[in-house]
């Protein structure tokens, strides 16, 4: 079953309200789903505690397992750290950077932050990222994502690239904004193959690496 761990609700920038993103993912194959709405400082401290009460709906009456998460956004990168931790404080279970990818005007130095602060789980579409920090990646644990969005997904084959170089931990998401977003296990799997990676080196990217990442969160 599939287990997605970068998406957006109404809280932030998607089109459906948490619960009902959740649904919708659990129809679709869904094991488990993490919402990961972009925050900044004006938002982290209302939006994070609404979407926890939304998982604790979610995991206490659904089949699906929900993860209450961040994306930090377009953030100076001197703040990336501070905004991790106090995200992590609030009772955030997933801390996802959004990488500097090549179709948006994020902040030089966001990827290199992300992998240096010790918080967070994910790097987000994370554009033309140097060897070096790919090596930094592997190292603290940070997975690298490639992802079915348009746009951020015209670097997947570069990301693929250097991780598998670097012996970084690869993992597929589709950053939904809209429930039509949603990838089946199969799609996901398209997605890994599409950027270069071999069958055994994609079912790892798809199932394996996001099992992984669950268990570490405690999900």
């Amino acid at each position: 079953m599939r287990v997605e761990l970068h998406t957006h609700s109404l809280l932030s920038d998607g089109a459906v309200l948490p619960v009902e993103l959740a649904r919708r993912a659990e129809a679709k194959g869904h094991a488990a789903l993490a919402i990961t709405d972009h925050v900044d400082p004006s938002n982290l401290e209302t939006l994070l505690p609404a979407l926890l009460r939304a998982a604790e709906e979610v995991n206490r009456n659904m089949g699906i397992r929900l993860l209450p998460g961040v994306e930090l956004t377009h953030l100076p990168p001197s703040s990336i750290g501070r905004m991790a931790r106090r995200a992590r404080k609030l009772g955030a279970a997933l801390v996802v950077v959004h990488g500097e990818s090549p179709v948006e005007p994020v902040p030089p130095g966001t990827n290199e932050a992300a992998l240096s602060c010790g918080e967070v789980d994910l790097l987000a579409h994370p554009g033309f990222l140097t060897r070096e920090l790919a090596g930094k990646a592997g190292k603290a644990g940070v997975y690298l994502e490639l992802t079915s969005r348009r746009g951020h997904s015209l670097t997947n084959g570069w990301v693929a690239r250097v991780a598998l170089e670097e012996g970084c931990k690869l993992l597929v998401n589709s950053d939904a904004h809209e429930p039509e977003d949603l990838l089946t296990q199969e799609e996901a799997k398209r997605v890994a193959l599409g950027a270069g990676l071999e069958e055994r080196e994609a079912e790892r990217a798809v199932t394996e690496n996001p099992r992984e990442l669950l268990k570490r969160l405690g999900y």
